[in-house]
């Protein structure tokens, strides 16, 4: 059985679409674990008290804890081997389960199963945004399902994640030992990939594609982007896993994460942007980010 943890705090049409998306899945044994962050919106909760579906679990913090502390009660609530941290806008494809149990069955060793992602816009239309394209052709290439892990897949990713967090299933005992870095907001899943490749974890990687990741105006890495502070805390992140791995001889990597060669062309791809906006104050961040 698969934990599909499905923290909430944010459209609650684009939710219901997610939850619909899972329940639609042709593996049915899993269980939807729902951690409503406080949304105010009182028919939320009669909503999923209507699904009548023993699989679905829904639970709502009396306070709202913020994006990384409801992450983590998510994955307190877990109790299958393996848990998704979906996100509460993006779309499972019927055979994602199937797919990364596939996967887990040829790699038991796995730590972390990505699959294949495409993306879509506010509407629900398939779209390839720049960014994805990078993504894209900075992953591995295969035919078949195949095992990653060491200073290689280390360098791979810190060049560019070109991993999808909402997609990606992890073994619940090693997400719940290692956790979210609680000073990085943006950033977290590649710290928590990084950290999982440094304790000797593996990746499982299959090509079929069987995940909707949306990308639209409102996300919040959208708007952190959008403000700087993203790549503000990109550049302390870099700097300081740079400094790990050189102190453990992993000096590839390090290098790597010195030169965050995507994130400098993200910024600087945003410049445009910027100056449409006559917005000086990010024009200069953004400048700064991509020529230090």
């Amino acid at each position: 059985m698969i934990d599909v943890l499905l923290p909430f705090y944010g459209d609650p049409e684009l939710m219901r679409l997610a939850v619909r998306s899972i329940l639609d899945q042709d593996l049915p044994n899993f269980r939807l674990v729902v951690v409503d962050d406080g949304y105010p919106d009182p028919t939320i909760a009669t909503w999923f008290a209507n699904l009548d579906d023993a699989r679905v679990e829904y639970h709502r913090n009396e306070t709202n804890l913020g994006a990384n502390r409801n992450y983590a009660r998510a994955v307190d609530l877990a109790r299958a081997e393996h848990v998704v941290v979906m996100g509460a806008d993006d779309l499972m494809l019927p055979t994602f389960l199937r797919t990364v149990t596939e996967a887990l069955t040829q790699f038991p060793e796995a730590a972390v199963v990505q699959c294949g992602v495409e993306i879509v816009d506010g509407r629900g239309s398939v779209v390839r945004p720049m960014v994805d394209r990078i993504k894209n052709r900075l992953t591995p290439r295969s035919a078949e399902p195949r095992l990653l892990q060491g200073e290689s897949l280390m360098v791979s990713l810190l060049r560019g994640n070109w991993t999808y967090f909402p997609s990606l299933c992890w073994r619940t005992d090693v997400i719940r030992d290692i956790g979210f870095r609680p000073d990085f907001h943006v950033v977290q899943d590649l710290g928590l990939l990084m950290d999982v490749l440094l304790g000797g974890g593996a990746l499982a990687l299959h090509p079929r594609v069987a995940f909707q990741y949306r990308r639209h105006t409102g996300s919040d890495s959208s708007v952190k982007t959008l403000g700087g502070s993203r790549f503000d805390e990109e550049k302390r992140y870099f700097e300081m896993i740079a400094a790990e791995l050189s102190r453990r001889g992993l000096h590839r990597a390090a290098r790597a994460a010195r030169g965050h060669v995507t994130s400098r062309l993200h910024t600087a791809a945003l410049l445009p942007v910027a100056a449409r906006n006559r917005d000086r104050a990010a024009m200069a961040r953004l400048l700064r980010h991509a020529t230090r």
